[in-house]
């Protein structure tokens, strides 16, 4: 058996592993799913004038109550433990998830997504909280490049059962959300509460018989620097489209056929971010904001849809470096007792990122004249956040003895 076949068998026979890395994704669901049965949505909703502004509102919802939300979830966490409030969460979550498929009011469609949003805030902050309580530094590098890895191709799945059920009827594409129990006994069998700190436990400790004060200021960096970077993600995935109609294509097929390969290098970004896990976090996190960056300024300046396909390649490259960069970092920076609220700190400042993202896009379209011009402006603020976090990691990099340091 080859070592890549050994890697993979040694973390798909940990059940607690597999469990968190499918779960984790269980937030996608809410916009990932909803692509393909928009249009029907909006055909079905014609008698109100408002329909094509409030379906695509409908699809967003969750990731602003995410983003509110996400914060005050972590203190709940962090009070009440975590694997009961993931079973409440992941029980819910298929609740509301469904519930629109028995609805025929786009208004309490509208609610039922916000309520999912609400159960998706514990869901993600929970998540991502245990990976830091469960495992090492090596093993929770590990989860989270699987997680890179398996992504795109549940992703695809989604769209696809989603797109099945919905050309049968209107509103098919709510029961995908079912999948929320089953991934609920599982975890019901088996994930178990973390009691206490973890001996392997990186972040910063209290002496014996304190409790650790809440790492404010590193709250506070983990914010800004998650919020600017989930802008920057969402660049692409918001705005692709117009970039691509200013190179001359306009057909959503078209679009969607030049743009499935390169979707696929951020499998590439995923191993990129297993090869750096190694370094310090200021290397991580420099390196995919340096890809990404490239690769948003390569769209705004490409001339011709080629161009914007190899453009399009690099920014899908750092894409799949982002998340786990950024959970890999944050995990780092709080305590057992204060982890809850340092990952809710994270989820919300990731999901408010995604709010801000189009206006921001917006907003630097105007300035420069065009969507490419912005794709450029963006780049380039990518790029300058990456020189810093660059030069931050080199120079922490080593101890005075020459060993690793992680920054």
């Amino acid at each position: 058996m080859n070592p890549v076949s050994r890697f993979f068998r040694k973390l798909t026979m940990k059940p607690q592993g597999m469990t968190i890395v499918i779960a984790a994704f269980l937030p996608i669901f809410a916009i990932v799913s909803m692509f393909p049965i928009v249009a029907s949505m909006i055909a079905h909703f014609n008698t109100d004038p408002d329909a094509a502004a409030k379906v695509p509102l409908m699809v967003t919802a969750p990731g602003l109550t995410i983003a509110i939300l996400a914060p005050f979830a972590g203190w709940f966490v962090d009070t009440f433990g975590r694997r009961r409030l993931l079973l409440i969460c992941t029980f819910f979550y298929g609740l509301f998830g469904t519930l629109p498929f028995f609805l025929d009011d786009l208004n309490h469609i509208f609610a039922s997504r916000l309520a999912l949003g609400v159960c998706e805030a514990g869901i993600l902050t929970i998540v991502n909280t245990l990976i830091g309580d469960y495992w090492d530094n090596e093993s929770r590098r590990n989860w989270l490049f699987l997680q890179g890895v398996i992504g795109p191709f549940l992703a695809s799945g989604v769209i696809l059962m989603s797109g099945l059920v919905a050309s049968v009827r209107w509103n098919g594409g709510f029961l995908v959300y079912l999948v929320a129990f089953p991934i609920y006994l599982a975890m019901l069998v088996f994930l178990y509460e973390p009691q206490g700190r973890a001996t392997h436990d990186e972040a910063p400790t209290a002496p014996a018989g304190e409790k650790a004060r809440f790492p404010l200021g590193a709250a506070l960096g983990v914010g800004a620097l998650t919020l600017f970077s989930a802008a920057q993600y969402y660049v692409f995935i918001v705005n692709g489209s117009i970039a691509f109609g200013e190179v001359g294509v306009t057909d959503p097929a078209a679009v969607a056929k030049m743009s499935f390969l390169p979707s696929l290098f951020v499998i590439l970004g995923a191993l990129l971010f297993r090869i750096l896990s190694g370094r310090s976090n200021g290397v991580q996190l420099g390196a995919f904001l340096a890809i990404l960056g490239i690769g948003l300024a390569a769209i705004g300046l490409a001339r011709n849809p080629g161009e914007m396909i190899v453009g399009l390649a690099i920014q899908q490259t750092g894409a799949g470096m982002a998340v786990p960069s950024l959970i890999a970092w944050a995990q780092t920076k709080f305590p057992f007792e204060h982890r809850g609220r340092g990952m809710g700190i994270w989820t919300g400042s990731f999901f408010f990122g995604q709010f801000i993202s189009p206006a921001l896009v917006h907003q630097a379209s105007g300035a420069t004249g065009s969507m490419q011009g912005a794709f450029v402006t963006a780049g380039t603020a990518s790029l300058i956040v990456a020189l810093a976090a660059l030069g931050m990691g080199i120079a922490r990099g080593k101890t005075p003895h020459g060993a690793p340091n992680p920054a």
